[in-house]
């Protein structure tokens, strides 16, 4: 089974069309479109937070993620619609029993000194997520690949030697999983599996990220960091494909107010920004051509600490019912948010491919009859106007995750007595927080790795380092591991998802939608691609009328 030549044929037709850059009037045009090109092709972006790490063995937010794939080069990179193309590899071969892929690089992969990018590089970089002495976050990614011993060896069980990777020369790389699984190489597209130059890491040690000693492969570098401020990356001049970037300069900002965020937008000071809560209906009467919202692979919900720290009343499964009941979920996305989100009952994004969402019964009341339950079930538990529950809400700072908050504060209090206080923390605070179990409920965002159901639900099982309530139900575990292994998996993850409903393991809230303003100059955005994994690379500035 082979996929190179498929491969090998879109990317030169990609690379013939981008090389005949047209000019026009003395202005460059996208050799695609046609469009006439902007002379400052610079690209100035909001993020909410600052960046744990854009070390890619270390990067555990989107975020992070989306530097990383501009500064790094996978094996596979995605396309507008999502589909795996070419990155530093021009294709690969599967093996007839799929458990063998064989990937083939280019020859023209440099890395930003010039080094060429090299096979036992990308074990290098696989090896070091792996490694326990990394201390990786995203390191259970690995098991979730289904590369051979990942997990044992991630558990410190064996050695880092023994994963199912290896380098067969400079330009051949070859990794065996341990069952056929047709997301594998949408996987390589993910930080995680980035190469690593472990020459420059053990030279500068955890300064190896900073922009003067940094080196990497993909099609930016890393000009300018400023903690709390902004982060800078410019063209590559050694990346392959350079002849065919257009965007010269990405900043990201970094602004915790999503209302200053909106009025530096409207300024002129950014290219793009989330659209504060509740503001898409106006802005997109006043501003059609610029406000948007498409779906998005991520689900809003709320986590239980269900570990022997957490608050002994959520330990009930009677109270975790009750809570999940009493929100309003239509009331956020109608009236709260209205940016077309949708509400949601299950964990998994409606719009994974293949999915199909499983019959929940709650999803199937009116809220009237909801809240009916969720007052039964709280007084079955001891819980009412005589002993009201009291439960803490934590939270990443956010005028959304403020808003989300308050009105689920008030549904709780309204419909069951609840008194519920809001906490809200910097991001790094609240990371260590969640995954210390040092809070009683927090909010909780996830997105999608790869278009698969179990991206979302591998979280449900006791061994995930991402599970930060320390869920642990038997039955989930034994029905994700049989996933692994079926060639039907959908009916295991409806079951999955049927009994994390009724251990109200978690509160789902809505499944995403991208709701931003964007210039109307600023052009090729990747909208289809469910996942939202952009690359700078493949936009452009075009010209004002």
């Amino acid at each position: 089974m082979t996929f190179k030549a498929t491969l090998l044929a879109g990317t030169a037709t990609a690379l013939i069309a981008l090389a005949g850059m047209a000019v026009a009037d003395g202005h460059a045009t996208h050799p695609v479109t046609g469009d006439v090109l902007a002379s400052d092709q610079s690209f100035t972006y909001r993020v909410l937070d600052d960046f744990p790490s854009i070390d890619p063995q270390l990067i555990q937010d989107v975020s992070g993620s989306e530097v990383a794939r501009d500064l790094f080069e996978g094996l596979m990179n995605e396309d507008a619609e999502g589909n795996v193309i070419p990155g530093v590899a021009t294709g690969y071969e599967v093996s007839e029993d799929g458990l063998v892929y064989t990937f083939t690089l280019r020859e023209d992969a440099k890395w930003s000194d010039g080094v060429q990018v090299t096979a036992q590089q990308f074990v290098d970089g696989i090896k070091r997520a792996a490694d326990p002495a990394t201390a990786s976050e995203y390191a259970w990614f690995l098991g979730v690949t289904g590369i051979v011993n990942a997990e044992a060896v991630t558990a410190g069980e064996m050695p880092v030697d023994a994963l199912g990777v290896r380098a067969i020369d400079d330009l051949t790389l070859e990794i065996t999983i341990d069952a056929p699984r047709p997301y594998f190489p949408q996987t390589t597209t993910f930080p995680t599996l980035f190469p690593a130059r472990l020459d420059v890491i053990e030279a500068n040690g955890d300064d190896w990220t900073d922009p003067a000693n940094i080196v990497s492969n993909g099609a930016y570098v890393l000009e300018e960091y400023v903690p709390q401020e902004r982060l800078v990356r410019v063209r590559n001049e050694m990346y392959w494909n350079n002849d065919a970037t257009i965007i010269d300069q990405v900043t990201a900002l970094i602004i915790n107010d999503e209302n200053a965020a909106l009025t530096r937008y409207l300024a002129g000071e950014l290219d793009m920004t989330d659209i504060p809560a509740g503001q898409f209906p106006r802005l997109s009467e006043e501003y059609p051509d610029q406000a948007i919202s498409f779906p998005n692979s991520c689900s809003y919900y709320y986590m239980f600490n269900l570990s022997d720290s957490g608050l002994e009343a959520l330990q009930d499964v009677r109270v975790r019912q009750a809570l999940s009941m009493a929100v309003d979920r239509d009331i956020i996305v109608d009236n709260v948010l209205a940016g077309g989100q949708r509400a949601a009952y299950t964990f998994t994004h409606w719009a994974i491919p293949g999915w199909e969402v499983p019959d929940i019964p709650m999803a199937n009341m009116t809220q009237a009859e909801r809240n009916e339950q969720a007052k039964a079930l709280i007084a079955e538990a001891g819980y009412g106007e005589d002993n009201p529950l009291e439960v803490e809400i934590v939270y990443n700072t956010s005028d959304s995750h403020r808003a989300i908050a308050v009105a689920i504060s008030q549904m709780w209090k309204q419909t069951l007595g609840v008194e519920a206080t809001l906490a809200n923390q910097e991001w790094a605070t609240y990371l260590d927080t969640r995954g210390e179990q040092n809070y009683e409920i927090a909010r909780g965002g996830w997105c999608a790795d790869y278009a698969e159901p179990s991206t979302y639900l591998d979280l449900f099982t006791t061994t995930s380092s991402y599970n930060d309530g320390k869920y642990s139900n038997a039955e989930v575990d034994a029905l994700m591991q049989e996933a692994k292994l079926s060639e039907d998996p959908l009916p295991l993850y409806q079951r999955v998802e049927e009994i994390a409903a009724a251990d109200a393991a978690i509160i789902p809230i809505y499944h995403y939608a991208s709701v931003r303003m964007m210039s109307a100059n600023l052009e090729n955005w990747p909208t289809e691609n469910l996942l939202q994994n952009w690359y700078s690379r493949d936009l452009y500035i075009s010209a004002s009328e």
